[in-house]
Formats: C-alpha cells, structure tokens, sequence
C-alpha cells in the first residue's frame, strides 16, 4: 500500500512538470530582442560604461549573461535566417546572402510555436531581411514570424497575448547606419571614452563615428526597456523569456561581414522569471542556430530532427557560472558567403570564409585569397556604379581609413587589417593577442595547432552539412540572385 501511494505520488508529481512546462496556463511568454547591427561588447554588462544600456544590463543581472554568443554569419538576412530556422547559413542555399530569400524547404519555429497554441507576432520595424519573402509565404501561409504590429502594446490588445503564451519579435533598425554625424558628442558621450578596437586609428573622426553608434544603441536598449515595463505592469514579467541580442557586429571596417569577434561576436542576455538562477555569467559558446531548438524546448514543443542548432537549455536551468557544459560548448564555428558583390565585375560572388573558435584560438579559412575582403577600391570597376569597398558600410570610418592608408605605420597597419588582401588561412592566438590583430598563421612554432584546427574546423562542417567542407572551390551561393543594391558608394 505504502509503494502505492509513493507511486502515485511521483506519477502527480510528474504530472504537475509536464503541465509546468508545456501546459496552457504556464508555458513561458517569448519576446526575442534583435537590434540591426549591435555588437559585442558594447553594453554595460560587458564592462562599457560609455554607452548606456541599463535594460540589457538589468536583464543579465536578473537573467544570465552570455559571454561568447556568436551568429553564424555576420550579415542581416543569413544571421536572420539561421535564427528562423536554427540551422547554420551555409545549409539554406540562397538564404546564405545577404538580399536573399529563405527557400520554401525550411520551416521557421515560430510557425511551429503557434501550431502548438502560441499568439505569434512581430514589430513593423525590422525583423526578417533583407530580400523576398514571397514564395515562402505562398507556401507557408504568412511571415516566418506571422502577423505585424506596429508596437509590442499593439500586438498586446489586438491578440489573445494576454489570455495565452505568446511569441513577440522585436525588431529595429538601429543601431544600423546612416547615423547623424556628432550626435553622439553633441548627446553628451564622452568621446575619449568610447570602446575602441585596435584596428581602427586613436583619432577623433573615429571616436566621433563610434559615439554615434552609441546613441542608437542606447536608442533601442530603451524600446527594450518599454516592453519590459509593459510586462511588468501586466504582472507577465516573471513567466517571460526574454532574449537581447544584435544581427552581428557593429557596421565598420572589420567589424560587420567579418569573421573576427568585432564581426560575428554579439551581446547576449537571457531573461527568465524566477525559472533561472540570476546574475550568471557564462563563458560557454553558443551560435544564432541553437536559439530555436533552446524556444522550442522551452515551450514544451518537439524540435524537428532536422534542426542542427543545438538547444542550451541545460545552460539556462544551470546554476554554475563559467563553462556550464564544457563538453559540448567548448568552441563554436561561423562563416560567411556572399554580402554584397564588391568584387570586379563580371564577378557577382562574395568572399567565402569559415572561422573556428575556441578559448585559445581564432582560426579562419578563406576560400579564395585572391578576392578584396572588403570588396574593391577602384572605382568604375564593380557591378554597380561608384562603388568602392562596398562590403563595408560607408561612414566616417571607412573613409578616413582610406583618406589615411599612407600617412604613418598605425594608419598603414588599420588600412591593412581593415581592406586589404588576405591569405587562405589567419592564425590568431588569443592568450596573447585578445584583439586578434597578428596572423600567426605562417609562424613556425603555431604548425601543430594550425593543423589541428584546420580538421577540427573541417569536421565540424562536415557535421553542419556545410558544401564548402566537400568542396572547397564550391561556387553555388555565388550563383543566386543578388535582390538588393549596390553597398558602400564613394561619398
């Protein structure tokens, strides 16, 4: 009798979860926060007191905050792509480019959320992007993410958001440029305070560029902010997951459409009630493809076998800080196929690279050498006309780079890191260059580890069915359709 009722017991008990986790009344909210072009580590949290992000910060104090959170790719749509899906860019055909499509093929979780009873929907603002969308939604119905709505308090009352879980995409366009030259300065950012990256001069221009940025940032860490108090105010905060997180890095040279941490690294805090233990701080490596199967199970919802995201759900409900799983998140990998098509004409492709990283190393293989990393700077010479460096968004930067390429060894050195050629293959050994500003590549004493990572990088793609581990000269992304304009114009 006594075996009986423990049996019993346990059996409620196990009822009780499954009703916790998947049941109607207390399945989590989902409000996924993507800003345009926000990168590591411009946030408070990371340790930037410059730019002002208390919501990102109050969510990584209350929630956990991811330290190597990387996208697959750093550009808008395949970023976004890999989101939707969660599956790495390179497995998604066209969807790997920038001004691109999602192929019909390729579900989106957010679908599969409201197939499960979730009130779905998204900002006007930015989500999906940027390219075509209208075969998917013919085959599929509506937006990867459904209905739009032009604030998050409009979604609220004109949905059922507030009687049953629901999936909201927060989308913006800031920080992403053109920005209003001196705002920053003229806001009251201390300008000799901003984060600097190494690869760029210690001058004024670039520092009045950066503080810029800022504005937008600290311009949508406050939208944030307002869908926090909206949740709040309808006592939903506690039973919300909340993710805040960029596209890629920060629109400059060397940062977005690159492989380096200033292109593919991004901020990244998790918010959730009571259900995790707070003010985490976790070094373990997570990518834009392991978000979807992370909701889905969260949700209560079975992730479909063909995801190759991975779910960092035992991350969330750990308590640890540090490296939670150090098994399985000890190194992420990411690449990149075609932004815009900044090279010569006739040629329409992009620069094909893949990156291995782990805690010791940056390891990078590009394709194709001989192609300009940033595009080309002879003007006349591109697809689309008064083009130059066009896989670099233009901006003061950029520009007083270029200006500035001869005029002394640090200008020279930024010129070099920023658009200059590349070899096939960059070593960078992070214990003594963080910045990942040396090429070791070529050195002697780094042939050992240059060779195991070369085979740890080609079997982890071969794993994420990426074509370019079967076939490195691969040239199938270059072949779809480019559906956007030109890049970086010559001012």
């Amino acid at each position: 009798m006594k075996t009986h009722v423990l049996l019993l017991l346990f059996l409620c008990t196990l009822s009780n979860y499954t009703i916790g986790q998947v049941g109607e009344e207390r399945r989590p909210n989902i409000v996924f926060c993507l800003a345009d072009d926000w990168g590591w580590p411009h946030a408070g949290a990371y340790g930037d007191s410059t730019v002002k992000t208390p919501n990102f910060d109050r969510l990584a104090e209350e929630g956990v905050l991811f330290n190597k959170a990387y996208v697959s790719s750093p550009s808008c749509t395949p970023s976004r792509n890999a989101f939707i899906t969660g599956k790495y860019h390179w497995e998604l055909g066209p969807g790997a480019n920038l001004w691109s499509t999602l192929p019909v093929e390729h579900q989106s979780f957010i679908h599969l959320l409201a197939d499960e009873g979730y009130v779905t929907g998204r900002t006007e603002a930015k989500t999906w992007g940027p390219g075509n969308l209208d075969s998917w939604i013919s085959h599929h119905g509506s937006h990867p993410s459904n209905d739009a709505y032009q604030t998050f308090g409009d979604f609220l009352d004109k949905t059922e958001a507030k009687d049953k879980p629901f999936f909201f995409w927060l989308g913006t366009s800031d920080p992403h440029r053109v920005y209003e030259k001196g705002t920053g300065k003229d806001s009251g950012i201390d300008i000799s305070k901003v984060h600097m990256f190494k690869h760029y001069p210690n001058v004024e221009t670039v520092r009045s560029d950066v503080a810029d940025y800022y504005v937008e940032v600290q311009r949508w860490d406050s939208l944030v902010g307002s869908v926090i108090a909206q949740l709040e105010a309808m006592d939903m905060l506690d039973n919300t997951i909340i993710i805040m997180t960029g596209d890629h890095g920060m629109p400059f040279p060397r940062g977005k459409g690159n492989l380096y941490d200033s292109g593919v690294r991004v901020p990244f805090a998790v918010y959730w009630g009571s259900q995790v233990a707070e003010g985490r701080k976790v070094e373990d490596f997570i990518s834009f493809a392991d978000i979807a199967p992370t909701l889905l199970e969260a949700a209560g919802v079975k992730v479909p076998s063909d995801m190759t995201g991975e779910s960092f759900m035992n991350i969330l409900m750990s308590e640890k800080s540090g490296r939670v799983d150090p098994e399985e998140r000890s190194a992420i990998v990411f690449g990149r196929e075609r932004h815009v098509p900044a090279q010569e004409e006739p040629n329409m492709g992009g620069y094909p690279s893949r990156g291995y990283r782990n805690d010791e190393f940056l390891y990078i293989r590009n394709y194709q050498p001989s192609l300009w990393p940033a595009g080309t700077g002879q003007l006349g010479a591109t697809n689309y006309p008064n083009q130059w460096y066009a896989d670099c968004d233009g901006g003061p930067t950029k520009n007083y780079i270029i200006a500035n390429k001869d005029k002394d060894l640090e200008h020279i050195f930024a010129y070099q890191l920023c658009f200059a050629k590349r070899p096939a293959e960059e070593l960078y050994d992070l214990t003594k260059d963080p910045d990942q500003l040396i090429n070791v590549a070529a050195q002697a004493d780094y042939a050992d580890e240059l060779e195991s990572l070369r085979e740890k990088l080609q079997q982890k793609l071969l794993k994420l069915n990426d074509p370019r581990a079967v076939d490195p000269d691969y040239d199938g992304f270059d072949q779809y359709p480019y559906l956007g304009g030109g890049g970086g114009k010559k001012p």
